[in-house]
């Protein structure tokens, strides 16, 4: 049979892929699976297959994301590991003892919330504590204490009824993490939110869990969004279906945060959507890891700079200042009559720059872009400048660059070297365009359009010497 392709490696961490057995001695997982199936008889003496014999184990110190299409029984993989259904065949241990016989420490988060309703946030977080008989000065100790961990402070008396679906699902995260599970099993737990919300919450759980605030030693996560899964987990397992049984299981060894755009990830996304989409194709095993190459250390990691113009952010942000400061992303694009992907450059370039900050899928305007936006022309330029010099990289280094050099002038091929170990050629052009924008207005530095270099704006005529075209205009 034909072998699905396997993402290039050899350049940067990437994927190793490797058998469930390999990851770690069995003694070693809290969760084991031991050749464990499910099925259904039927009264012709047949039988409903969902799951083929299964080996699989959880391990400590890792996410791992369980991903296949629909029918492939991954959440019916979930309910046996976590206890809430038992196999037809086979057995799951809980370190080494059969579940069914073990004192068990997991909690589950769901896709649809759910919450009680005539509970408040507080009794909501509460109620799993007192499931277990935790006494009530204890319980509600601990419940503040993590709705204070996944930024719910100061709802803690609200009904789910008030909340935004972002907020819905953090009480379910902290009625989950507030036991201290040993496992957290989580079934599609963004798949109800809107798109920002959801990557909100995933950068919060990466957070949270980067920072060992959660007090939980392994994530087991079932989803069907190939990027959620490369974006969050440590090692990611495939499954196919009729029956339900792994295709390829293999450990994820970039750096986090990791960059969508690099191609190690997007290799890999490419990878496991070929092996879910070709069902009769044996999946190829990953390469051995090369060494990642050295780098110079110059060569820090680039900011993606979102396409958008400084007249767009002060137009956007003084919109927001005139509905108070705060509104739904969605709502702001249709104000404007924008299409959403049209609008989230502008809300992404302002956030970089420090004046909005998103929260619960909303734009909420930050003291120095209240300022940006109420001040004159000349102020704002200022502003601009010093956020720009303080959060985006590439500003930086060109402005000092300029200043180091006894021309005061830079070949834009320097940059555009720098920024080719991290984009596309094309999207490195489109980087250097933003820049080119984003510096004549700060008035950091200027571009000369005939040399294709970069100059100071206020450097004396004979230091830049020669006798060349001039630079292109301001904006």
């Amino acid at each position: 049979m034909q072998e699905a392709d396997v993402p290039n490696q050899a350049e940067s961490p990437a994927a190793v892929q490797a058998p469930a057995a390999a990851q770690a001695p069995a003694a070693d997982a809290i969760i084991r699976a031991e050749k464990i199936e499910k099925y259904y008889a039927q009264p012709s003496q047949n039988r409903i297959q969902v799951i083929s014999a299964t080996d699989l184990s959880i391990l400590p110190g890792e996410i791992l994301a369980l991903l296949g299409p629909s029918g492939s029984g991954k959440s019916t993989m979930l309910r046996m590991l976590s206890g809430l259904s038992s196999p037809t065949a086979g057995q799951v241990y809980w370190h080494e003892k059969p579940i069914a016989d073990a004192e068990t420490n997991v909690s589950i988060v769901f896709q649809s919330f759910a919450l009680f309703p005539w509970l408040t946030v507080l009794e909501n977080v509460e109620a799993t504590l007192q499931a277990r008989g935790v006494g009530s000065d204890e319980r509600r100790e601990r419940s503040m204490k993590m709705l204070d961990t996944v930024g719910l402070d100061g709802f803690e008396v609200a009904y789910p009824k008030e909340l935004s679906g972002g907020m819905k699902q953090r009480v379910g995260f902290a009625r989950a993490l507030v036991v201290e599970p040993e496992v957290l099993f989580m079934d599609e737990p963004f798949s109800a939110l809107d798109v920002l919300t959801a990557e909100n919450l995933r950068s919060e759980l990466l957070e949270l869990w980067a920072k060992k605030t959660m007090p939980t030693k392994a994530v087991f996560l079932v989803t069907h969004n190939i990027e959620e899964a490369v974006l969050l987990a440590d090692r990611i397992v495939v499954l196919g279906r009729n029956p339900g049984h792994i295709r390829t299981d293999f450990r994820v060894q970039l750096a986090q945060p990791r960059d969508r755009k690099s191609e190690p990830f997007t290799q890999l996304v490419d990878y496991i959507y070929k092996v879910l989409t070709r069902p009769d194709v044996v999946p190829a095993e990953a390469p051995e890891q090369a060494e990642p190459k050295v780098r110079d250390q110059r060569q820090m990691h680039y900011q993606m700079l979102p396409h958008a113009r400084p007249g767009g952010m002060a137009g956007l942000l003084e919109l927001l200042l005139d509905k108070g400061g705060r509104d739904d992303i969605y709502r702001l694009a249709d104000d404007l009559a924008f299409e959403i992907d049209d609008l989230l450059p502008i809300v992404d370039a302002a956030q970089l720059l420090g004046f909005l900050k998103i929260e619960e899928g909303d734009a909420a305007i930050t003291p120095s872009g209240t300022e940006f936006a109420n001040s004159e022309i000349l102020r704002q330029k200022e502003l601009f400048r010093d956020a720009a010099v303080e959060n985006v990289l590439l500003l930086r280094q060109i402005r000092r660059a300029l200043e180091a050099k006894s021309d005061h002038t830079v070949p834009e091929d320097f940059f555009l070297d720098m920024l080719d170990e991290q984009f596309s050629e094309e999207e490195c052009l489109r980087q250097i365009e933003t820049a080119v924008a984003w510096g004549r207005y700060a008035e950091l530095f200027d571009f000369d359009a005939g040399r294709r270099r970069f100059v100071l704006p206020d450097a004396p005529e004979e230091d830049i010497g020669g006798d060349t075209p001039g630079s292109e205009g301001g904006e």
